[in-house]
């Protein structure tokens, strides 16, 4: 039985997360109404919710956190032909205003006038119904899990930042930062071909190493108080045989953007996924003559396909990083163990888990 209410976790500032009711949204000629079924909980909604914001994006209003979901269609738009009530989907977050000069060559993800939630002015989707444009929504099959739907977004974020990095088959991969979507970069770039991979991470962190070498890595580094950045480095390319082709930094640190650069080999390429400190001092001069690509990854620009056919075909399994489990009634529970880096992956269940699974999800 659907909720007859609308319940949402809506941030108000630092440190004030609420469970407010919501007014049930009705969908626009484009849109559909899902009801949500598991929503996770991503860096992004921590920032929000610990600091108010990140960057430019700082809480001008109250806003519902979340967006990594999955739900069910409950109510369709005139103009909406290929879903229909009832269907299980996947829900791609962001979408552009589709008119811009930035979405007419593709980059509809930093779209100016996009509704990309979880922003300053656009709700996310941690609430019990979501209105959201028919195309961003994808159908999964029978054999996928609701959980599995709300884990392909940071699997298309990973997808993406694999893309911007240019890892092909044979590269050796530097990971820095074994969190979500970190854990998510070394699955997406063992999928695009990478052969020797390397994670590093803080050393209290050991259970997050735990899971990536259980997903193949094949090395990971704890990282001690007292390591230099020459002693990472020495112990990465006892890993890797060398330097890295490529580099993933998730972290989002000054130490890790700079571990990265002097880790990379001559003419290779680094992609800055995390969000982290917003100035850093860099080695520039070995950097630049290295000729060492430095390039950016914001969210996902037409990955959800590629991650709904990785998981859908069994080519890769997201599932062990799901840790922990939280109705919505107790999701200051849930983001307080978030926010400590207690878990990997925590998932917020609207619905009763297993209401809308054609068979359990296990992991």
């Amino acid at each position: 039985m659907a909720p007859k209410q609308n319940y949402a976790a809506v941030v108000h500032g630092p440190n004030d997360l609420r469970l407010e009711e919501r007014s049930i949204p009705e969908p626009a000629f484009n849109e559909v109404v899902l009801e949500i079924d598991c929503c996770g909980i991503c860096g992004t909604d921590i920032h929000f919710l610990k600091e108010g914001g990140f960057g430019t994006q700082m809480l001008v209003k109250p806003i519902v956190l979340g967006h990594e979901s999955s739900g069910i269609v409950r109510k369709v738009g005139s103009s909406v032909t290929h879903l229909k009530v009832g269907d299980r989907v996947a829900i791609e977050p962001a979408a552009g205003c589709r008119t811009c000069d930035l979405c007419k060559v593709g980059k509809y993800n930093v779209c100016l006038d996009g509704r990309h939630c979880t922003t300053q002015k656009t709700d996310g989707n941690c609430s019990n119904y979501f209105a959201q444009y028919a195309d961003c929504c994808y159908k999964l099959p029978d054999h996928m899990t609701m959980e599995e739907g709300a884990l392909l977004e940071p699997l298309a974020v990973a997808v993406y930042a694999t893309r911007r990095a240019d890892i092909r088959l044979g590269s050796r991969v530097i990971i820095f930062g074994a969190g979500p979507i970190g854990i998510m970069c070394l699955i997406a770039a063992k999928a695009m071909g990478a052969t020797r991979t390397v994670i590093l991470d803080l050393d209290r962190v050991k259970h997050r190493l735990d899971l990536a070498k259980k997903l193949g890595v094949t090395g990971a580094i704890a990282i001690k108080k007292d390591e230099t950045e020459d002693d990472l480095i020495r112990k990465i390319d006892e890993v890797l045989g060398g330097p890295a082709d490529r580099v993933l930094e998730c972290t989002g640190s000054q130490p890790g953007i700079r571990t990265a650069i002097k880790a990379t080999r001559n003419a290779g390429r680094i992609c800055l996924v995390g969000l982290g400190n917003d100035d850093v001092q860099l080695p520039m001069v070995d950097a630049i003559s290295r000729e060492i690509e430095i390039t950016t990854a914001m969210r996902f620009n037409h990955d959800f396909p590629a991650a709904l056919e990785i998981v859908a075909s069994g080519y890769v399994d997201v599932k062990p990083l799901v840790s922990h489990h939280f109705d919505l009634k107790h999701v200051k529970e849930a983001f307080r163990m978030a926010s400590q880096g207690e878990g990997n992956k925590v998932l917020i269940h609207l619905v009763p888990r297993d209401t809308n699974n054609k068979k359990k999800f296990v992991n």
